[in-house]
C-alpha cells in the first residue's frame, strides 16, 4: 500500500512516465530520459516512486547500450530502496549517473508546487 505522498504525486510521476513511453515510441532517447528525470525529482520522496523511476532509467541505460547509466543505476536502485524511507534524498536532483547521487539542484516552480501540494493532501 502506498502512503499519503506516494499517492498524491501518482498523478504527477504517471503522466512524465507516460511522456516518456511517447518518446520512446518516437525513439527520441534525450527527451525520454528528460521526462525520467522529471519523474524522478517528482517522485523521490516515496520509496515505491523513487525505486521504480530507478528501474525505469536502468532499462533505459540497457536499451539504449549506455554502459556507464547501466552502472549508475544499479547503484541507485539500491539507494532509492534503502535509504529513501529516512530521507536521505537530495532536493531536485535528476536522478542520471550524470549528476552525483548526493547533489541537490534547483527544483523547477510547477514540481516544487506540484511536491507542495502533495505533501499537504
Amino acid at each position: 500500500m502506498l502512503n499519503r505522498f506516494s499517492q498524491n504525486i501518482s498523478y504527477a510521476v504517471i503522466k512524465e512516465l507516460s511522456l516518456a513511453r511517447k518518446a520512446r515510441r518516437n525513439k527520441d532517447v534525450v527527451l525520454e530520459f528528460s521526462h525520467l528525470e522529471n519523474a524522478h525529482v517528482l517522485g523521490q520522496h516515496s520509496t515505491y516512486w523513487h525505486t521504480r523511476i530507478h528501474c525505469h532509467m536502468l532499462y533505459w541505460a540497457r536499451r539504449n547500450g549506455d554502459s556507464q547509466e547501466l552502472r549508475g543505476q544499479l547503484l541507485r536502485v539500491f539507494g532509492a530502496l534503502t535509504k529513501t524511507a529516512v530521507g536521505l534524498v537530495p532536493e531536485g536532483n535528476t536522478g542520471g549517473s550524470n549528476v552525483s547521487p548526493f547533489k541537490r539542484l534547483p527544483i523547477s516552480a510547477l514540481h516544487q508546487q506540484q511536491i507542495i501540494r502533495a505533501k499537504q493532501m
